[in-house]
């Protein structure tokens, strides 16, 4: 025999009809959350009126997003593609090192797998900081092939290494982790991000080339990546749909923002080497239009994360204490959301760290003050991109709970069952006899 649940005892003799019909006709909110939140349940209805509210707010954003994609959409022919890598005649060969030499500047052995030379053993130069990180036997090497240089030396010249096998386990060791711990809410985050991914490829990339507006691509690009990765990931709910506002909210904090600093700040955007490439390549794109482009793009992210993350805190303390009201249910969420505010300051700014110490490196052997190596023109880009980043990212906090906060409404607690004459034991020996 189980031990009866609180509603259950002292049913026999204090039923409460109404009040278990009230919990029948409580709904779930929505379990579209990936950080541990259980379901909420919630009046039917205060869900409908949430809802509709809901509905008001993010139809109209999402038939923007459909009509921007249709008035954007690259057609006709664009450059990706179109410019050939190698010269005609010269073609991309693979081959394994079978002989490395002992000393710096030596051409390595390698044996030709494919090709009309398969077969065949030939002396390829390889780069000197690719020796030193390491070429071993066994590697499998790419090469180019170019049978013009056949009269003056090897026609083979080296181009990188063949990594395929360790990615695509890397890959599958990376789908096999968020399958075993997250499961299918983790496989579905996966399939939004590839979604997300392929507006990157047939519509963000593709419009660019074509001269079309960054700014205008960058929004109607990432208003449709982010309704595709939240729904695809988190599910249909009241709690996404709520945090997919905070994250619009956050979005135009930060093109808001980004727009600002551009302007104020005079940034160009030809702070790195690509950017000089895209500027010969495609002379109608505004350099600095593209830097805004990847200010917002970039913080999609870390926006989805911490608005998921702050609904789901708003709804969870609404329908732990129905009877609170919307300030005190704000109030109660943002010291949740002070405590993801500390831990989102720096993340962005380590990203950027991470991935730009050689830079970093070069810049710093100049003899200058800090500030002025932090105003150089390849520093302050990505100094002013992770500010913007970051204050979008904390204020996206405030505004989502607010949002979810007024969206909730005060409801009356549900009353507690008075306990049945002798205690626990009469309730467990009624229900014994029921069943």
């Amino acid at each position: 025999m189980t031990a009866p649940s609180p509603e259950q005892e002292g049913a026999g003799e204090h039923p409460d009809p109404p009040a278990a019909r009230r919990r029948r006709r409580s709904r779930e909110v929505g379990s579209g959350h990936a950080h541990g939140h259980g379901p909420v349940t919630i009046p039917a209805a205060e869900a409908r009126r949430v809802r509709l509210v809901l509905a008001a707010l993010v139809v109209p954003l999402l038939l923007a997003t459909v009509v921007g994609l249709v008035a954007l959409w690259p057609r006709g022919e664009t450059q990706i593609g179109s410019v050939p890598l190698t010269a005609e005649g010269a073609t991309f060969e693979r081959g394994v090192v079978v002989d490395v030499p002992g000393t710096a500047g030596e051409e390595v052995v390698v044996a030709v797998r494919t090709g009309e030379h398969a077969g065949r053993e030939v002396s390829v130069q390889v780069p000197p900081e690719v020796m030193e990180a390491g070429v071993e036997r066994g590697d499998e090497i790419r090469m180019l092939y170019l049978p013009g240089a056949a009269a003056t030396g090897s026609p083979f010249v080296y181009i990188d290494f063949v990594r395929d096998v360790p990615i695509a386990l890397l890959a599958a060791a990376y789908l096999l982790v968020v399958a075993l711990v997250a499961r299918w809410r983790g496989v579905a985050a996966v399939v939004g991000l590839g979604a997300s991914l392929v507006v990157v490829g047939l519509f963000v990339i593709p419009a660019l080339t074509l001269g079309t507006s960054p700014l205008l691509v960058a929004l109607v690009g990432s208003s449709a990546m982010m309704f595709l990765a939240v729904y695809l990931a988190h599910g249909v709910s009241i709690r996404t749909t709520t945090a997919l506002l905070g994250t619009f909210a956050g979005l135009a904090i930060t093109t808001l923002l980004g727009w600002w600093v551009i302007g104020g700040g005079n940034l160009v955007g030809n702070g790195s080497e690509e950017a000089y490439m895209v500027f010969s390549t495609f002379p109608g794109v505004s350099l600095s239009a593209l830097l805004l482009c990847g200010i917002v793009i970039a913080g999609l992210g870390a926006l989805n994360d911490v608005t998921i993350t702050q609904a789901s805190a708003v709804w969870e303390l609404h329908a732990s204490d129905p009877g609170a009201g919307r300030a005190r249910v704000f109030a109660r969420a943002m010291r949740i959301g002070r405590d993801h505010i500390a831990s989102t300051v720096y993340t962005l700014a380590f990203a950027y760290v991470g991935t730009s110490l050689p830079l970093l490196m070069i810049g710093a052997i100049y003899d200058r003050t800090l500030l002025e190596f932090l105003m150089a023109g390849e520093i302050v880009e990505e100094v002013a991109r992770t500010l913007v980043s970051s204050i979008g990212l904390v204020l996206a906090i405030p505004a989502t709970t607010a949002i979810s906060a007024l969206l909730v409404g005060r409801s009356a607690p549900r009353p507690t069952p008075p306990p049945a004459r002798g205690g626990r034991r009469a309730a467990a020996a009624a229900d014994g006899d029921q069943r």
